[in-house]
Formats: structure tokens, sequence, C-alpha cells
């Protein structure tokens, strides 16, 4: 009586993890991820080294990109 008790234990634990086991596999991470979209800093660092935009704006944008600029709409 209790050998079957235990027999049943095991053999629902071992169909459960198998269950997991399965499930995970096929939902697991995608085969092909989209490349991530660059950040507002690097754009605009790239930008710069193509030569787009001069130093004084490059570091005028990146003080607004990280905050650290003043901007307050122009009073009319």
């Amino acid at each position: 009586m209790l050998l079957g008790a235990l027999l049943m234990i095991v053999f629902w634990t071992a169909v459960i993890t198998l269950v997991v086991l399965l499930v995970r596999w096929l939902v697991g991470t995608p085969r092909e991820q989209s490349p991530s979209k660059p950040s507002a800093i690097e754009i605009l660092e790239e930008r710069f080294a193509r030569g787009e935009i001069d130093r004084e704006e490059f570091e005028e944008r990146r003080r607004v990109l990280l905050g650290q600029a003043d901007v307050r709409p122009a009073k009319k």
C-alpha cells in the first residue's frame, strides 16, 4: 500500500516536471530577436562622429538629453 502511494507521487512529479520543461522549451526566447533601437544619446554621438553637427551643438543637445540644461520655452 505504501509502495503504491510512493510510486504515484513519483509518477505525478515526473509528469508535472515534463510538462513544465516542455512548456518552457516551446515558449522559450524567440530564435530571431529584433535588434534594439539606439538611444537618443547614441544617435547624437553617431551624428557628431559623422560630422553632421559641430561640437557646440553636440554638447548643447547632450546637456538637454541628460537633463543638465535649462529647457524652458522662450518668452514672447
